[in-house]
């Protein structure tokens, strides 16, 4: 017997699915050569004729004659043809006409708009909507195994589904949308025995929970919190085990769900910690992450870049996604990239970025640190800093977070560094001649970490000040050079602020003061006050690094005085409420003794 779903898409409905890359709709096509209403092709030239002139000669051959038997010209009309037969317009007679109106626009009537879209069109429309939903699964009941019988319904169904994108346009229904019960009824098409209804609606909630939507915050979390509560999470998981991406269309509907799970996330973290709540989901996407693929495919990069996003959203999402594997899953598939560039401007590159981008979120967590410790992702950036292309920076970028952070916790990772033998991997690209401002920055910023990190007189610590030291304190010279570079640009956006702030009140400065941050974190203020603190930690350090930085400082005329300033400032700006914000002002008043 012929399946539902064979006899569903013979039927046309699935036809109109819109795909991610759609192609021109070929009734568009016929429509702009459509006949006029007078007839006529409005492409079809045309010559009005002139009133006749009486007094004109007559010129050509002569006219038949007058009676009709006197020639033989050829077979008479069709009895039933007139001047409007035959040739009619565009050459088709009227009946022919007719009959392409009306597959044009079978029923002018039901395509007609309502006047206005409120409470009233909504409650009719929603109870529409339910009587399809009712009728259609009245009779698949009734005639589960006689197809014919139902497929009607089933396109009527269809259309409806596709007919409430027009709720999109108005975010101010979605509220009573929601108390009418339809966002429940919507939610259980998803599990409609037919896949192509289930894809429908998820387009539709994809439409309706799009951030391109004007909806206001009440507006979206009554549709939100109606979708979840209908179980919208569990139901697309059953869609994303039951749909076969081999097929187009369902490979579509995966990609629609997905971003049904993007939009839920993205911005609002209440809403995204809900969503990671869901184990399945979770680990259905960390399985597609990992599928095989040769090109990457679209969906495989999409679940990189959703869990991306919510790693990103909060703590509580990272530590949920480290609890399912989640570093070490991650580190087997960027190890690929050891040695290996990804094609430039596909899929396989966005992918990449993606996953590195979640292991950084990831790796931002006290406690996930030592996972990424025991899971070799030291060993692993190490070797991609000496080896990788285009890796090489979101390696960079990924250990400057590993040792980073509050309290003690990138302690380990910096041990590990040592360990692993990454300071000359670190120190070789320090001392390359054209490394841009970001690679720069997590360089300074690694070098920050591990001297405030690694524990006083351990052999990792002193390694790491030898460094330093060695080859007549090349690095120490460095490091003061880039001082001089990021205080100029820096001190150049200060004067600027200056002659703004001559000519202001205290109320217009307190206004303009995030702007004027904004513009000095622009110019590099946050490379120059992690310099100035591993200069002030060498000065403590190490008296011979001392001398050097004395003696480099004074051939600008400047001294220790203005490292202590910088970090001076440092020290104001901090939070001493905070704990953790406690332990860095004691550690930087600490160093400001030593710069006296």
């Amino acid at each position: 017997m012929t399946s539902i779903d064979e006899l569903f898409k013979a039927s046309g409905v699935g036809s109109s699915k819109r795909k991610l890359e759609p192609l021109r709709d070929p009734n568009e096509i016929y429509k702009s050569a459509r006949l006029s209403s007078n007839g006529r092709s409005s492409r079809q030239a045309r010559v009005e004729d002139e009133a006749a002139d009486e007094d004109d000669v007559e010129a050509g051959p002569a006219p038949p004659p007058d009676d009709e038997n006197e020639g033989d010209y050829g077979p008479d009309l069709p009895p039933d043809d007139d001047e409007e037969g035959r040739f009619y317009g565009g050459g088709i007679t009227a009946q022919e006409n007719d009959a392409l109106d009306y597959v044009d626009d079978p029923d002018p009537s039901a395509n007609t708009q309502p006047d206005k879209f409120d409470s009233a069109w909504l409650r009719r429309t929603a109870l529409n909507f339910e009587k399809r939903i009712s009728k259609n699964a009245e009779l698949r009941a009734k005639f589960e195994d006689q197809p014919q019988k139902f497929i009607s319904s089933e396109a009527e169904l269809d259309a409806d589904i596709k007919a409430l994108s027009i709720l999109s346009e108005h975010p101010e229904l979605y509220p009573e949308f929601a108390k009418l019960g339809c966002v429940a009824s919507l939610v259980g098409l998803l599990a409609h025995e037919n896949t192509d209804i289930a894809i429908d609606a998820i387009e539709i909630i994809n439409e309706l929970t799009d951030e391109d939507v004007s909806a206001d915050d009440d507006q979206w979390n009554a549709l939100v919190d109606a979708l979840l509560e209908a179980d919208l999470l569990g139901l697309l998981v059953s869609n994303f085990e039951r749909l076969d991406e081999e097929q187009e269309v369902d490979r579509s509907g995966i990609y629609y769900a997905l971003s049904i799970v993007e939009n839920l996330c993205s911005g609002r973290t209440a809403t995204a910690e809900q969503v990671a709540e869901n184990d399945n989901l979770l680990k259905w996407m960390l399985r597609r992450i990992q599928t095989k693929e040769n090109p990457v495919g679209q969906n495989k990069q999409y679940a990189a870049e959703v869990l991306a996003i919510l790693v990103q959203t909060s703590p509580k999402n990272r530590r949920k996604l480290a609890s399912l594997d989640a570093v070490d899953i991650m580190l087997q598939l960027v190890a690929s990239y050891r040695k290996r560039d990804p094609e430039k401007g596909g899929e396989e590159e966005e992918y990449m970025e993606n996953l590195f981008e979640a292991l950084t979120c990831l790796v931002d967590e006290p406690e996930i640190k030592a996972k990424f410790v025991t899971a070799e992702g030291v060993e692993l950036c190490l070797i991609m800093l000496k080896e990788g292309k285009l890796s090489k920076a979101a390696a960079l970028r990924l250990l400057d977070h590993a040792v980073g952070g509050p309290g003690q916790s990138g302690t380990e990772v910096c041990q590990r560094i040592v360990e692993a033998g990454g300071l000359k991997n670190i120190f070789t690209l320090f001392m390359k001649k054209q490394n841009d401002s970001q690679t720069t920055e997590h360089l300074i910023g690694m070098f920050g970490s591990m001297l405030r990190l690694l524990p006083a007189d351990s052999a990792e610590r002193i390694r790491t000040l030898a460094k330093f030291v060695e080859k007549d304190y090349e690095k120490t010279e460095k490091l003061v050079k880039l001082r001089r570079e990021y205080a100029a640009r820096v001190g150049a956006v200060d004067d600027v602020i200056r002659t703004e702030q001559s000519g202001m009140d205290a109320d217009e400065k307190e206004e303009m003061a995030d702007e004027w941050l904004s513009r000095r974190l622009d110019a590099g203020l946050f490379c120059l006050q992690m310099l100035d603190v591993v200069l002030a930690w060498l000065v403590a350090e190490d008296g011979g690094a001392k001398k050097t930085i004395k003696k480099l400082l004074a051939d600008r005329d400047e001294t220790l005085s203005v490292i202590k300033d910088s970090i001076q400032e440092q020290i104001e700006g901090i939070d001493a409420d905070d704990a953790d914000g406690k332990d860095t002002r004691d550690m930087l008043s600490t160093l400001v003794k030593f710069l006296q």
